[in-house]
C-alpha cells in the first residue's frame, strides 16, 4: 500500500480485485485509511462494499523495503484461521496477498468491533461487564490454542523453542546490548535453575491485555500471532501476568484482571494442563526479564543511531521498573 500513495485510486482497485478473488460477488474498495505503523507492520482500516452492503476489514503489510524477519504474513493467516477454526476468538482472513497483487506481503481480515487500549478496558466503568468475563474467555482461549499441539502446525514450519533457550536467546541480546544489570545477573542464575522442560505445544508467544480486543461482554479477539512458537505452555500464562501487562491493576496479576488461582482453575477446567504453581510463577519472572532486555535493545538501537526515536529511549527508561519487579519476586516469590 504504501508505494501506492502516488496512485491510490490504483491500490484501492487492486485491493477490491484481491477481495473480489476471495469472495464471490462485487466488490468496491471506498477508502484505506492508515491506523497504526510500526518497525514490523502497518495497519489500515478498509472501508469497501460488497455487493451493495458495507464491509468493513482491517489490512496488515509489511513496510515496503523490509525483508520480513520473522513469520511470513501469510503463515501468520493460516495459523490465525487454523486458530479460529480451534475455537479461539480471532479475525477471520479474508484474503492473503500474493506478489502479483502489487500490495506488498500481507493479508485482509475482518473487522472486529471493540476496545484494543488496555488501560481504558481495565479501568473504564463502561468495561465493568466485560471484564467480569476476560478470566473465563481468556482461560479458554488459551487453553484452546494449547490444545492445537505442534503436530497440527507442523507443516507451518514455525519455530521450536524450549524455556532454556528462550532464556539463552535473551542473554544474547542482553550481551549484545553490553548488559551489565547485576538484578538481570540474578534472574538469569535463577531462571536456568527453575526454568521447567516437558511438553512443548503451540503458543501465542505474545498473549497479553495489549493484544485483545475486548468487546462490550468480553474478549471479541486474540490478535497479533507473528510470535507464535512451539513452547511450553506455561510461557503464555506467564507473559499475560508479567507486572507490565497489567497497566497498573497490580491487584489483579493476571493481566489486571483476574487472580491468579482462579484463572488457572478455570484454565484448566477449559481443557489445558495442570498448571505448576511454582514453575509458572518462574515464566513470570522471566517475562521481566524479557521486556527488561526488550527495552535495553530499543535502547541500544536509539543510541547507535540505528534507530533514531525519542520513543525508544523513553521505553528503554524502563529497565529500572523491571529491575524493581525481579527483586520483589526474588524476594517474595511472586509479584
Amino acid at each position: 500500500m504504501e508505494h501506492d500513495r502516488t496512485d491510490p485510486e490504483a491500490a484501492r482497485a487492486r485491493l477490491a480485485r484481491v477481495l473480489e478473488r476471495a469472495v464471490p460477488g462485487h466488490v468496491d474498495v471506498e477508502a484505506v485509511i492508515p491506523l497504526s505503523g510500526g518497525a514490523n507492520s502497518l495497519t489500515y482500516a478498509v472501508d469497501a462494499v460488497r455487493d451493495g452492503q458495507p464491509w468493513r476489514l482491517i489490512l496488515q503489510v509489511t513496510p515496503p523495503g523490509q525483508t520480513t524477519d520473522g513469520m511470513p504474513r501469510a503463515v501468520q493467516a493460516a495459523l490465525q484461521t487454523r486458530a479460529g477454526n480451534a475455537g479461539v476468538r480471532v479475525a477471520p482472513v479474508i484474503a492473503v496477498l500474493t506478489p502479483q497483487d502489487g500490495l506488498g506481503e500481507g493479508f485482509v481480515m475482518a473487522f472486529v468491533e471493540g476496545e484494543t487500549l488496555a488501560p481504558r478496558w481495565l479501568r473504564d466503568d463502561g468495561y465493568a461487564q466485560a471484564r467480569a468475563a476476560m478470566l473465563a474467555d481468556c482461560a479458554e482461549s488459551l487453553a484452546r490454542i494449547h490444545a492445537i499441539g505442534a503436530e497440527a502446525v507442523t507443516d507451518l514450519s514455525l519455530s521450536v523453542r524450549t524455556p532454556q533457550a528462550q532464556l539463552d536467546d535473551l542473554r544474547e541480546i542482553y550481551d549484545r546490548c553490553d548488559g551489565a544489570v547485576p538484578v538481570f545477573e540474578l534472574a538469569f542464575a535463577e531462571l536456568a535453575a527453575r526454568l521447567p522442560g516437558g511438553d512443548l505445544t503451540l503458543v501465542h508467544g505474545d498473549f497479553r491485555s495489549g493484544n485483545f480486543i475486548v468487546g462490550e461482554s468480553g474478549l471479541a479477539a486474540v490478535v497479533d500471532w507473528e510470535l507464535a512458537h512451539i513452547g511450553h505452555p506455561l510461557l503464555d500464562l506467564g507473559w499475560l501476568s508479567t507486572n507490565t501487562w497489567r497497566f497498573g491493576q497490580s491487584q489483579m496479576p493476571v493481566g489486571g484482571f483476574a487472580e491468579r488461582e482462579a484463572f488457572y482453575a478455570a484454565y484448566e477446567a477449559a481443557g489445558g494442563r495442570p498448571v505448576d504453581r511454582e514453575s509458572v510463577l518462574a515464566f513470570e519472572m522471566l517475562g521481566s526479564l524479557r521486556w527488561g532486555v526488550m527495552c535495553m535493545q530499543m535502547g541500544a538501537a536509539h543510541l547507535s543511531g540505528d534507530v533514531a526515536s525519542v520513543e525508544r529511549a523513553a521505553i528503554a527508561r524502563r529497565v529500572s521498573e523491571t529491575e524493581a519487579d525481579i527483586l520483589y519476586m526474588l524476594k517474595h516469590g511472586a509479584l
